[in-house]
């Protein structure tokens, strides 16, 4: 899977955000909330989010409607994938990755995993 840049990163969080497809337009007017951006940027941006699979489109009238491919989480999910199959040992970077978690999330995973173990036992 490729990476995403941290342009790109904002604006899937923009799309994953609205719950419903975006046009060019709509992603901009949310970006300059923040900072000064053209338009021509945020298109090529969002077509090369579209080449790399991030993002659906169809069209609309004369303009683009563009809809996430996937829900965040699962890219989210893919990422960590990616980081273990990448790591020399992946033990250690999971005990790295705990240790560094809060507790509530260590509890949150315990409880997830002990429901998955349950869920697969006959």
């Amino acid at each position: 899977m490729q990476g995403l840049g941290q342009l790109e990163a904002t604006v899937m969080t923009i799309v994953w955000s609205a719950g419903e497809p975006q046009i060019v337009h709509d992603v901009l007017e949310t970006l300059r909330r923040d900072r000064a951006i053209a338009y021509t940027t945020v298109m090529t941006v969002m077509d090369n989010l579209h080449s790399k699979g991030f993002l659906a489109r169809e069209r609309s009238g004369r303009t683009f409607l563009y809809r996430a491919t996937r829900p965040r989480e699962q890219y989210e999910a893919e990422l960590m994938e990616e980081v273990l199959a990448s790591s020399s040992d992946r033990s250690a970077t999971l005990v790295h990755f705990v240790e560094r978690i809060s507790p509530d999330a260590l509890a949150e995973l315990r409880s997830l995993v002990a429901g998955l173990d349950e869920q697969s036992r006959p």
